[in-house]
């Protein structure tokens, strides 16, 4: 199981972002947040740098907003130059941003790399340029994939981000943006599912029943498929869930969300290798064994794992063998 991704993380508004996306309220969200100036940079990084100790070494500094190098160049020079000051020995291990697929260049990522950036994550969020253009993206698949490529090119780490259950969308596209994100060569991935804001063109297409959302369970069942093909892919999937946030709360019309989304698609996960390990033996009582940090993963919320096996008719112990690595399982009767 992928451990979290630490860093220090820097709302950069939407500034630069020509589109206004059918899930986005970026733009209300822009006008409601200010842009952080240089010394807020500074002063939240030296804040982190207290806090964190030895451990900021393997954690970064995080320019998220979307759309980083589609802002003021002048601007980003400026944000970056206050984090640089922070990078090294003594100080954070690098600097990471997420931007649009279709606002990268070789010339851009040379700017990036003399401050300090290692990585660079592209909201790419399907890979279906039918989906994307019913969503108003603004780009299609062709430019995540030449971005990626430059990025690599770069050395620096590629971050992909999806989106579940985007209008159009459908759980084998989402699959086939998951493959194709592995053949771009990503290093990581955020899994987001697709909720309904206020004030959004999702909203509109909501409301006149043109657009439904998944279901929770729905989703939970496909980012489990997801963690798992990611993980065996070697890919780190360093977000599955939106962020627990009050504006979310508020704002949130309909759609998958659970402020501990990953937990709960992690737990389906062992369930649903348990089962295929469990397929066609006899059942009764059983024994399932797994590295100890994945206990309550196994046995998931609310023990609903064990129930669910119960259901099928196995009465399951489950107990820790630290002799066990990553996600696997071991059966004993």
């Amino acid at each position: 199981m992928m451990g979290k991704h630490a860093n220090v993380a820097i709302f950069v508004p939407h500034l630069g972002c020509p589109n206004q996306c059918s899930f986005c309220d970026q733009r209300e969200i822009s006008g409601a947040v200010s842009a952080p100036t240089a010394q807020e940079v500074k002063a939240a990084c030296k804040q982190a740098l207290r806090q964190l100790g030895e451990g900021a070494r393997q954690a970064e500094i995080a320019f998220f907003g979307g759309s980083f190098t589609a802002i003021d160049p002048a601007y980003q020079r400026e944000l970056l130059e206050a984090a640089f000051s922070f990078v090294g020995p003594q100080g954070f291990g690098g600097i990471r941003l997420s931007t649009r697929p279709d606002a990268i260049d070789r010339d851009i990522l040379s700017m990036l790399k003399s401050y300090g950036v290692t990585a660079v994550e592209l909201g790419a969020q399907s890979m279906d340029d039918r989906v994307l253009e019913m969503n108003r993206r603004g780009h299609n698949a062709q430019a995540v994939r030449d971005a990626s490529r430059l990025i690599r090119e770069a050395g620096l780490e590629l971050g992909l981000q999806m989106m579940l259950g985007l209008y159009g969308d459908s759980p084998q596209g989402a699959m086939e943006t998951a493959r194709e994100f592995a053949a771009l060569g990503a290093d990581t991935v955020r899994i987001y599912p697709t909720v309904v804001l206020r004030r959004t063109q999702l909203e509109t297409l909501y409301q006149s029943g043109e657009y439904l959302p998944m279901e929770f369970e729905e989703a939970v069942e496909l980012s489990a498929r997801l963690l798992e093909f990611f993980g065996e892919q070697g890919i780190r999937v360093i977000r599955c869930g939106l962020h627990d946030s009050p504006s979310l709360e508020e704002n949130r019309v309909a759609g998958p969300y659970h402020p501990a989304f990953r937990e709960v698609c992690e737990g389906r996960m062992f369930l649903r290798r348990a089962l295929r390990l469990l397929e066609g033996m006899p059942q009764g009582e059983v024994t399932l064994w797994v590295e100890p940090r994945n206990l309550s993963r196994m046995i998931g919320q609310k023990r609903c794992n064990l129930l669910e096996l119960q259901r099928r008719g196995y009465r399951v112990k489950v107990k820790a063998d630290p002799a066990l690595t990553g996600d696997g399982i071991r059966i004993s009767f």
